[in-house]
């Protein structure tokens, strides 16, 4: 359990997180009929703005995988990212269910809608991005999502691997630069053991019933290698998801034959990394430039 000095310091910097206003796109776009089947685009902007196309910066949002939780909160986020010279897209997709239960806490994930969502817009977002948002150069995509959106980025880019009866299935790896997964619930299993989220996890496959079975279509930790230059930021002091996830995730992935970065940073927690007044958030940057330049 954190002391009262580490919870304190947590709330202090969700707060400053979730302080900002959110930030309109340039434009959004639909990829299906549902209204969270939907992409902002958020063009690069600032004086890292590149004289021709940018790299393009898919987000994927956190939240649980819960449907209070959309993309505004990291319209901010992306909005710092725009104004780092990258062409941005934020994604939604279908979360929890359709209403939250009576009197109860909102259900995490919806399968396989969430999977279904993610997938879709991965796969229009080429022609999208070319009709909306020209400045974008979709042959240097990354990928980046944080926490349960951290798992999501994993899995898009990890759908080349997914059994072979997966609708999901991709017959290649997609062409992406590489993946920069921020405090990510990577290892499903480790997860739902340490309780991440009050089992958001084991709610997002349907619960334990369906968790074993569903597992192999679903958790990133199993679908290695990917052969997709991979980079896990992590706060040491996250309690929301603790570091033990990401290292199960890297070491599954060694396992694999397959190196991923690691970059653990001290005396910050789940929240600094989205946040752009955070110097978490300079770090999450720069670790998406290595990869999109």
């Amino acid at each position: 359990m954190p002391d009262d000095a580490s919870a304190e310091r947590a709330a202090a910097e969700e707060e400053s997180a979730f302080s900002h206003p959110p930030v309109d796109p340039d434009v959004t776009a639909a990829y299906g009929d549902h209204p969270d089947q939907v992409i902002d685009f958020y063009a690069p902007c600032g004086p890292d703005a590149p004289g021709g196309p940018a790299p393009l910066v898919v987000v994927l949002h956190g939240g649980a995988w819960r449907a209070p939780y959309d993309r505004v909160h990291i319209s901010p986020f992306a909005q710092f990212l725009a104004r780092r010279g990258f062409a941005v897209a934020s994604v939604e997709y279908r979360r929890g269910a359709e209403g939250p239960p009576a009197g109860g806490a909102p259900v995490a994930g919806r399968w396989p809608d969430t999977f279904d969502d993610v997938a879709a817009a991965l796969d229009a977002l080429p022609d999208l991005t070319h009709e909306v948002l020209p400045q974008a150069d979709p042959r240097r995509t990354v990928i980046t999502g944080h926490s349960a959106g951290g798992h999501l980025a994993l899995w898009a880019a990890a759908r080349h691997v997914l059994p072979a009866d997966s609708a999901w299935r991709l017959d290649g790896p997609a062409p992406l630069r590489g993946v920069v997964a921020l405090a990510p619930i990577a290892d499903l299993t480790v997860a739902e053991k340490l309780d991440v989220c009050g089992g958001a996890a084991g709610q997002l496959l349907g619960g334990a019933a369906a968790f074993a079975d569903r597992l192999p279509y679903a958790d990133p930790a199993r679908l290695l290698p990917t052969g997709i230059a991979t980079t896990l930021v992590q706060g040491r002091t996250d309690d929301v998801v603790p570091q033990a996830v990401a290292e199960a995730y890297a070491d599954a992935a060694a396992k694999a034959g397959e190196v991923v970065g690691l970059t653990l940073l001290e005396d910050v927690g789940h929240f600094p990394l989205i946040d752009p007044v955070a110097d978490a958030c300079a770090v999450v940057a720069e670790e998406i430039a290595q990869l999109a330049w």
